[in-house]
């Protein structure tokens, strides 16, 4: 492709955009995608009873929206590089609202699954929140706006676990999917009043082939290994599946390599900050996802184990609740630690915090105030290395490519939580006790899937150390900036 095309902005966003108002929009997009994802959590149990099937099928209420989101969050961060990131944003709020008013008004498995698989298909949401901010907002306000974003993601999710809980106790289940739908729109109206279009666009030809071949890849990964519990690690379906995916992919970064308008610049993942930057994203991915699933079951499991605390559904989301404001105010913290130091120094504080916070919970776990704390913690550091992430990425790659990066580093923490989850889940099937006839996860179990949470989080905090010294991000285009050459995309 030759240099690229600068596109006029939407006729609605002439004016300087008011950076403030933009910042909030975005975030409010970004918690209102985490709320989707936390929702279903406090009804996973009662599934089988309300869609009446069983509850092998009703994990894939949960599992369509995985596999959604791994497809849709590369795919719709490379068309907001070529034909609008604000326009892709909002064709994913909309994706969200129909997904959420489809399981509103299900009451079989069928709809909540396809509800639930749109609903998955607006996680490209942050990302694309991110690459706008890096386009419309001024030099000085880029660290702290994006911390922010990035950390959207955990406090709409500690936030929303209680308040979900609490509906689902009191009312209707259906009502859930309602509030999703209504804030989705309220969301989707603001996106359209106060953020602007980005100018940054790159246009050229949609990789059809590269995206079919990168679904195909992911959702063959995906299944292994979020079903290959239920399936059993050495079946023929989950071996044939894995094996699937590593011929699918490889033949995928064959065609990538050699496509002018590749769907992912593998040249530009390549680079060592990049690479460097999304191999730590996959170790904190995984140490993450530990915390949201030993606390929960710790607390609600019965007090007669010796460990268990007895715990409602909603005391788990109170307690996980402080998390998330931990996590918004530490984004400040890490985007000054970013100004003074550099997005790797904040990466690798995170992921020692990240770290202390699990070796911590091995020592503590016998009391409520145990688990906010150590919540507390784990959240501190998620806020510095999702603050920082974004910004090693954008520092990295050229304006026209934000978006594809972004999405695919978003995807790479991704891929680390379903690792997680699956390893995870295997620990605690065979780590167990007996109590009353039931096989339930051993204390020696959550402690050993803490400890691998500490491990993820050091190998997090070892790989980032290869990440090059700070270098100076590349120049954002903003509205104020008129030059017709303001904005290139290589060829």
């Amino acid at each position: 492709m030759s240099d690229a095309l600068t596109r006029p902005a939407d006729a609605g966003t002439a004016a300087p955009p008011k950076p403030n108002a933009v910042v909030a929009v975005l975030a409010l997009a970004g918690i209102v995608v985490s709320l989707m994802q936390t929702l279903v959590i406090p009804i996973v149990p009662e599934l089988p009873t309300l869609l009446h099937a069983s509850a092998s099928n009703t994990a894939w209420a949960v599992t369509a929206t995985l596999l959604a989101a791994a497809v849709a969050t590369p795919v719709v961060g490379r068309l907001g590089d070529m034909i609008g990131k604000r326009r892709m944003l909002l064709v994913s709020i909309v994706l969200l609202v129909s997904g959420s008013v489809v399981c509103a008004f299900a009451d079989s498995l069928v709809p909540m699954i396809i509800g639930r698989a749109l609903q998955g298909l607006s996680a490209a949401v942050v990302p694309l929140g991110i690459s706008i901010m890096r386009d419309a907002l001024p030099a000085d306000r880029l660290a702290g706006s994006t911390a922010l974003m990035s950390a959207s993601l955990g406090v709409g999710g500690a936030l929303g676990l209680p308040t979900a809980a609490f509906i689902a106790d009191k009312w209707d289940w259906h009502l859930l999917f309602w509030a999703s739908a209504v804030l989705g729109a309220v969301a989707f109206v603001m996106v359209l009043l106060i953020v602007p279009e980005s100018r940054v666009r790159t246009g050229g030809r949609f990789d059809l082939v590269g995206s079919l071949g990168l679904s195909a890849g992911l959702l063959s990964l995906l299944l292994a290994v979020s079903k290959g519990g239920d399936w059993g690690w050495t079946s023929g379906t989950t071996l044939g599946l894995g094996a699937a995916a590593v011929l699918i992919l490889l033949a995928w970064g064959w065609w990538e390599l050699r496509s002018k308008q590749p769907l992912v610049d593998l040249r530009t993942t390549a680079k060592p900050q990049v690479l460097f930057t999304n191999l730590a994203s996959i170790a904190l991915g995984f140490s993450m996802f530990a915390m949201s699933l030993v606390l929960p079951q710790l607390l609600q499991l019965p007090e007669q184990t010796g460990y268990g605390l007895g715990k409602s559904m909603l005391t788990v989301g109170l307690v996980l609740a402080p998390q998330g404001l931990v996590m918004m105010a530490m984004s400040a913290v890490s985007a000054r630690v970013t100004k003074a130091k550099g997005p790797k120094v904040t990466l690798m504080i995170g992921a020692l915090i990240v770290a202390s916070g699990y070796a911590l919970n091995i020592a503590l776990m016998s009391e409520v105030w145990h688990l906010v704390l150590v919540s507390c913690i784990i959240g501190a550091g998620v806020g510095f290395t999702y603050g920082a992430l974004p910004a090693l990425i954008m520092g990295a790659v050229d304006p026209s490519q934000t978006g594809a990066a972004n999405s695919l580093n978003t995807l790479m923490r991704s891929l680390g939580t379903s690792f997680a989850s699956a390893l995870a889940g295997v620990i605690l099937a065979q780590m167990t006790t007996d109590f009353g006839g039931h096989a339930l996860p051993s204390e020696s179990g959550f402690k050993v899937v803490m400890a691998i949470g500490a491990g993820a989080a050091l190998l997090a905090f070892l790989v980032a150390s290869f990440i090059p010294r700070r270098q100076a991000p590349a120049p954002a285009a903003t509205e104020s900036d008129d030059r017709p050459e303001a904005v290139t995309a290589k060829a």
